[in-house]
């Protein structure tokens, strides 16, 4: 696309909450989430199913990342070898032994919280902060205030493949707020003021079919920027976005040339926690047998100081 518009002014207009819960808010639209939320959340337990949404960390098949992002690597440090002949392995009174590892993984490459102040524009994060406050970690909207907080309320599924007939979506499909509602009202479900939206792709699936050509010309499917769509999001006052794919967005908008619109217009600017790489695939197959969309979600990522993302595995209960 030959004129790109920068994301000041493809933005320019476009609402914010800042300063809505005061100058020194770092966890945004979770706000929204108060004890009467939890509670209407609790609520949608019927049944006491429990579903966990993180992907595994080291899955033998690969783990999906963002280009330019390396997997995990999971290194042994200690284990029965080590109590061979000739072995480093401690002594302890009684003779124990034991098994210790450790991992070097980007915070964002595995099921994860992204920190509001994750991505940014024309020099300001979240809520204003300047981005100056990001070098060398942040200083404000950090993950920790999201993972000292966390996440719990009614969640609802809209499983965008089984709306379109899919086993899975492809590269470059877009949907928008109104396939939301409609993919809602073909479930058999309301989306209600508050409701954290969990949405389900299976894009994901051709990683694991297509190997490394997965990513050649990467662009995932997903929500696509309009104005009305971010004014849909704030209206509705949605705390949290919850996707199986790695960037929650269509990765390049197909109308603008942009990357990443709604990681602005959304996250930026509403405050909108973002959940990314989640693997829906027992909830969506319970939630279709069973004709109930809607669940408690409850999440917190991993306390790291000054963080960009942390790594989590949330729950949704039926």
């Amino acid at each position: 696309m030959a004129d790109v518009p920068d994301l000041t002014t493809l933005l320019r207009d476009a609402p914010t909450n800042w300063g809505k819960w005061g100058e020194h808010d770092e966890v945004g639209a979770l706000n929204y989430l108060d004890a009467a939320q939890v509670l209407r959340g609790v609520s949608e337990i019927k049944d006491g199913k429990t579903f966990t949404l993180q992907r595994l960390i080291g899955d033998p098949k690969g783990d999906p990342v963002w280009p330019g992002r390396s997997p995990a690597e999971r290194t042994m440090v200690l284990d029965e070898s080590d109590w061979d002949k000739g072995g480093k392995g401690p002594a302890f009174p009684g003779g124990l032994h034991y098994a210790d590892d450790k991992i070097n993984a980007f915070l964002q490459g595995s099921t994860q919280y992204d920190a509001l102040g994750h991505v940014w524009h024309g020099g300001k994060i979240w809520n204003g902060y300047d981005a100056r406050t990001t070098i060398g970690g942040l200083d404000h909207a950090s993950v920790e205030p999201i993972a000292q907080r966390g996440a719990v309320g009614r969640g609802i599924l809209l499983d965008m493949a089984r709306y379109y007939g899919k086993e899975a979506l492809g590269a470059a499909e877009t949907f928008t707020h109104v396939d939301l509602e409609a993919c809602a009202a073909k479930q058999g479900v309301t989306i209600e003021p508050r409701d954290i939206i969990v949405i389900r792709t299976n894009h994901l699936q051709l990683f694991f079919e297509q190997g490394d050509s997965f990513y050649d010309g990467f662009c995932e499917p997903g929500l696509v920027y309009s104005p009305e769509l971010v004014d849909w999001f704030k209206d509705r006052e949605i705390p949290n976005l919850v996707t199986d794919t790695i960037a929650n967005e269509v990765t390049t908008d197909p109308n603008n040339g942009v990357a990443l619109v709604l990681h602005n217009a959304l996250m930026r600017n509403l405050g909108i926690a973002f959940t990314e790489i989640c693997d829906l695939e027992a909830l969506a197959a319970d939630c279709a047998a069973d004709g109930r969309y809607s669940f408690l979600y409850a999440a917190a990522p991993l306390k790291i100081h000054r963080a960009t993302g942390a790594p989590v595995n949330p729950l949704a209960i039926k």
